[in-house]
């Protein structure tokens, strides 16, 4: 061995032995993975493509901490492929070039084969995507992608087409406490020298907090196997004092520009259209806690006061828009107590959608029927010309009538008796309805434009 190759492996080891706990505990097999049985069963298709030796490429969707980097070591020492890794947060067209170049050669000497994996692949835009298309189609690499965002959106259509996608999921606590015992007890990379154990409510805690992330809860648990002072005996109880100053506070996974906004923002808006002040409240917290714009939230709101609740509760918009107007004059943290209260009255009123809809049902018979012109007696006979080409004829003053209203059309003569309009029977629309009734009791309906459902419903 050449004194530059011994040089290497003594800083290959040291670089091993200083790694986190996360790093050094990393499976080694398929067997020791934890978690992700819908995808290293053997029975599915990932290790059925490995033992036929027909792997596909593929793209390793999921939270962080769940596997994905050690999933695609895994899928590398199997395959006995030439393991490629880059991070699309500090690689460019460039390194995935040479890595291009390189696969070549080893395909032409009939060597291995090489797996080119991409983390954070959502990262790289189109153009660095483009570069790894023609050499996916053509054999020359396997790819491998990492990605915490949905690839429907962040992966180019002619790349994912060439991959097969798998959903990585949170490990749930019975895996998360499972991963935490097999670091405290292995003795070879992990805290097995240190007889460290832990408090059953301090292993709640750091499962509760780490939320399905393996990343976390490891680092976490090595800095309160250090910081934990051991007995006369050298024994090590990590306590829940202890791991929650390791733990500190979470952070919300939350991307203001990712899939998990929008999810979030979606449940938000969900929860107070269906009535419950409680799950709105919660979503709120978690945009408010993930330090989500707080005009962005103010803004949902008086689209909901608008479409979901509408003319049910009248004042749902003017208490929407009062909280928009709290918030940017009072700003952050008190904007929260505004958009708290406009939220739960908002959750709170009956709900109709009678104006969007009719709204949507107009429009539609402006792009789809005749615009025919204004009809004469509503247009306004502002000449003595106009006046004696019939503007206004005939058109009735209601106010000069009992109750200050009298029957007439105000429709295009194709869409006489067209109704768009069809009250609900919560809160103040009932009234509306039966005022219109009365007043239209005599006008004959055309009810053919359909009901109150929207056609651009939102998420």
């Amino acid at each position: 061995m050449s004194s530059e190759s011994l040089f290497d492996f003594d800083r290959k080891v040291q670089a091993e032995r200083d790694a986190p706990l996360a790093e050094r505990m990393r499976p080694r097999t398929f067997d020791d993975f934890v978690g992700q049985d819908q995808i290293v069963d053997p029975d599915r298709v990932l290790l059925k493509s490995i033992a036929a030796g027909r792997l596909p490429s593929i793209i390793l969707w999921g939270p962080p901490g769940t596997g994905k980097t050690t999933l695609a070591r895994l899928v590398a020492t199997s395959t006995q492929s030439d393991f490629q890794p880059v991070s699309a947060v500090t690689s460019g067209v460039a390194d995935l070039r040479k890595i291009v170049a390189e696969a070549k050669d080893r395909k032409g000497m009939h060597r291995q084969s090489t797996i080119l994996f991409v983390d954070e692949i959502h990262r790289f835009n189109k153009a660095q995507q483009d570069v790894i298309l023609p050499h996916v189609e053509d054999g020359t690499i396997t790819f491998i992608g990492a990605t915490t965002e949905n690839p429907s959106f962040e992966v180019i259509a002619p790349l994912l087409s060439r991959c097969r996608v798998f959903t990585l999921q949170s490990l749930d606590p019975d895996q998360m406490k499972k991963v935490i015992a097999r670091a405290l007890a292995d003795g070879d990379v992990g805290l097995g020298p240190m007889h460290a154990t832990m408090a059953d409510d301090a292993a709640d805690h750091l499962v509760n907090i780490a939320n399905g992330d393996a990343r976390i809860a490891l680092n976490a648990l090595e800095t309160a196997a250090y910081t934990s002072t051991p007995d006369a005996v050298g024994n090590r109880i990590i306590n829940l004092e202890t791991i929650s100053d390791a733990l500190q506070r979470r952070s919300p996974m939350y991307d203001k520009a990712g899939e998990s906004h929008y999810d979030t923002v979606s449940a938000f808006i969900k929860s107070v259209r269906g009535s419950s002040p409680d799950g709105a409240l919660y979503w709120l917290a978690r945009m408010i806690e993930s330090g989500e714009d707080p005009l962005f939230i103010a803004r949902r709101l008086v689209i909901l006061a608008s479409e979901d609740i509408g003319l049910a509760e009248p004042q749902a918009l003017a208490m929407a828009v009062a909280a928009q107007q709290a918030v940017h004059f009072l700003g952050m943290p008190e904007g929260r107590i505004p958009l708290a209260e406009a939220t739960v009255y908002l959750a709170a009123a009956p709900k109709s959608n009678t104006a969007y809809a009719a709204l949507n049902q107009a429009m539609q018979d402006v792009l789809e029927q005749a615009n025919e012109p204004v009809p004469l007696h509503l247009r306004n006979a502002v000449t003595g010309m106009m006046k004696d080409m019939g503007y206004g004829k005939d058109y009735k003053y209601s106010h000069n009538y009992e109750g200050h209203f009298e029957e007439q059309e105000y429709l295009p003569p194709s869409l006489k008796g067209r109704r768009y309009y069809h009250p609900g029977e919560e809160g103040a629309e009932r009234q509306i309805g039966q005022r219109l009734n009365q007043w239209w009791s005599g006008k004959s309906t055309d009810d053919s434009s359909g009901s109150n459902e929207p056609d651009d419903q939102n998420p």
